[in-house]
């Protein structure tokens, strides 16, 4: 099978992955718990709570006063939250509207960080963020002790839609969605992959400054993940969705040492590929949906599976979501991925030479009856790194798709925060 790279095709790499039922692997059986420390106040996805959903984390660390580090978070048609080590909100941050009152309104689905980029003050970090309602990136200053909040809006304001080709486009959303930043070493130029929401699409982003202290991108290359899959029984498969819409990419991350994407395509697996989108993607693991053939059902907007043929993976339960990475200097460490379907972190050895194998799974549980644990999860944001008094083993923070106790029927969602060190013992 092949896809496009820039007007080229080139192979796609499916790797060896065992074969197994549905039914619970084996180590989901011996699947550890950890505990969180804190979380954030509930968001709500309603009108009176201004349409907020949590989504994706990032933690920014001050180098100079650990302790007073920060945790951006995206929250949908909400805007930004930042928070303090503490869980607090700092700062909320609106999204921007449609051009138009029938437009799409701003839609913050994830967000990544990008470390002294030289802007026209001088080098700064920024948040870079994907506003799947306009199509587009937006960049955010950090300054943790500038009044009024720690980000400023940088965005240029002649930024152009990252797939669309204008706003009826747009308006049906197959839009920037998942998000991964990357500073190649080489050159120093920093970049972001965008993913589109209900395609295969990853576009390469660079940013670039501008004399007026904004930053704008511009497109370098994209590829398309394939949609549908040739299965050992010689058959077909393409996972089952609404008609008309393909299996996306949310969950991205890419490892700083050698510049490879993880790219989770939902329902699929787990991708590898160069951060500049070039040479083969290998398929790295499977969900254990894998292969397993689906009927839509329009009334009730689910999929309806058929018989497993066996062909999925033993460790990820669809969706894939929440890549990120726990690093360490020697180049060792973790991949993580959080599976939607079991509520499971699935970790893998970060290290390519080792073709990323399996190292172990864990859930983030209750730790009382006041601080519930996390379910559902869709993004997640590792630091291997002391962050003062609180967490001087690093930080993990993961979303809650079911914050408890809620509001009644209202959807109720929101941020965990975890002490690293308690997830490398597991792992370990």
């Amino acid at each position: 099978m092949t896809t496009r790279l820039a007007g080229r095709a080139f192979a796609l790499v499916l790797g060896p992955v065992l074969a197994t039922a549905l039914s619970l692997p084996a180590e989901a059986h011996s699947t550890r718990e950890v505990h969180p420390k804190a979380e954030t106040a509930a968001l709500f996805d309603d009108g009176p709570g201004g349409d907020a959903n949590a989504d994706d984390p990032a933690i920014w660390r001050n180098a100079a006063d650990p302790g007073r580090s920060l945790v951006i978070a995206t929250a949908k048609q909400g805007g930004l939250r930042v928070y303090g080590l503490d869980a607090r909100q700092i700062q909320s941050v609106p999204a921007p509207a449609g051009p138009g009152a029938d437009d799409a309104p701003g839609r913050f689905n994830n967000v990544d960080l990008v470390h002294g980029m030289r802007l026209a003050g001088g080098r700064a970090d920024v948040a870079v963020v994907t506003d799947r309602g306009n199509d587009r990136l937006r960049i955010y200053r950090i300054d943790r002790d500038r009044p009024g909040g720690p980000l400023t809006d940088v965005t240029d304001p002649g930024v152009q839609p990252v797939f669309s080709t204008g706003q009826e486009e747009i308006n049906e959303q197959a839009t920037a969605y998942g998000l991964a930043t990357w500073t190649d070493r080489s050159t120093g130029r920093s970049y972001a992959l965008a993913s589109r929401r209900n395609r295969t699409s990853i576009a390469l982003l660079e940013l670039v400054p501008t004399r007026a202290g904004t930053v704008d991108y511009r497109q370098v290359r994209t590829i398309d993940l394939p949609s549908s899959f040739r299965l050992p029984n010689g058959t077909s498969w393409t996972p089952c969705g609404e008609p008309g819409e393909l299996p996306q990419v949310e969950g991205m991350v890419v490892d700083p040492a050698n510049g490879m994407l993880y790219a989770g395509q939902e329902d699929v697996g787990i991708w590898r590929i160069k951060a500049d989108l070039t040479g083969p993607a290998r398929l790295m693991d499977k969900v254990r949906e894998y292969g397993v053939p689906g009927t839509y059902d329009e009334e009730t907007e689910e999929c309806t599976p058929g018989a497993d043929p066996g062909y999925g993976g033993r460790h990820l339960a669809a969706d894939v979501e929440g890549l990120t990475l726990i690093t360490e200097p020697d180049g060792d460490g973790y991949l993580l991925a959080s599976g939607q379907g079991d509520n499971r972190f699935v970790a893998y050895d970060r290290e390519t030479e080792d073709d990323n194998e399996f190292e172990g799974s864990f859930r983030i549980t209750a730790a009382s009856a006041a601080l519930d644990g996390s379910e559902a999860c869709d993004g997640a944001a590792a630091l291997n790194a002391p962050l003062g008094a609180r967490y001087p083993n690093g930080l993990l923070v993961v979303q809650d798709g079911q914050e408890t106790p809620g509001d009644g029927d209202r959807e109720a969602t929101g941020f965990k925060f975890v002490d690293l060190g308690e997830v490398r013992e597991v792992l370990d």
